[in-house]
């Protein structure tokens, strides 16, 4: 599989396993999973052919390791990115590094200033432990900007953190005094 091919089946797969299953009438659990030969099929029937190797090397390749497997490989889910409010990824509260970041660009900063950093129609705010990860995250709408936020003060003063399967740190909302506006305009 080419890498066009590869990048067209993930974002298949961020499209149904993280927002619209029922796109191609996919059921999910409560905990995000589906059933491999389910997903395969009911794709199938949408004309996007998809097999259990094809499903392996996404999983596999994916630079943001956005899907795993269960151990048997029976069921597939997407780590984290979901804007289904029924999903449970069972993920548990654990201290954050004393600061993590928050790629964006300029239009959002003055919204970000008033209120924080909001999840908005997904379940979580994500951050990363690293400048380079925020970066990536902030350029894909145009010049990043990065914010660096206080996360062990956050966890200090009562806030979850989690750490996804592929290592993005998620959290409810980050109010403003917890932002440090590290390359602002």
């Amino acid at each position: 599989m080419n890498e066009k091919e590869n990048r067209k089946i993930s974002k298949f797969l961020s499209l149904i396993l993280r927002h619209q299953p029922e796109i191609i009438n996919l059921k999910l659990d409560r905990n995000g999973w589906a059933e491999v030969h389910e997903l395969i099929q009911k794709a199938k029937n949408r004309n996007f052919y998809i097999t259990k190797d094809i499903l392996e090397e996404v999983v596999v390749t994916n630079d943001k390791k956005r899907f795993v497997f269960n151990e048997d490989k029976s069921k597939i889910r997407a780590n984290q990115g979901h804007s289904l409010q029924n999903i449970d990824l069972e993920l548990e509260s654990i201290q954050p590094p004393e600061f993590l970041y928050h790629g964006t660009v300029s239009k959002f900063i003055d919204n970000i200033q008033l209120k924080g950093l909001k999840k908005m129609s997904r379940q979580h705010v994500h951050l990363s432990e690293d400048l380079k990860t925020a970066n990536k995250v902030g350029s894909r709408r145009g010049k990043p900007i990065i914010l660096k936020i206080q996360s062990e003060l956050m966890f200090k003063e009562g806030y979850q953190f989690y750490k996804s399967e592929n290592e993005v740190w998620l959290t409810d909302a980050v109010p403003p005094i917890f932002i440090d506006f590290i390359n602002k305009l």
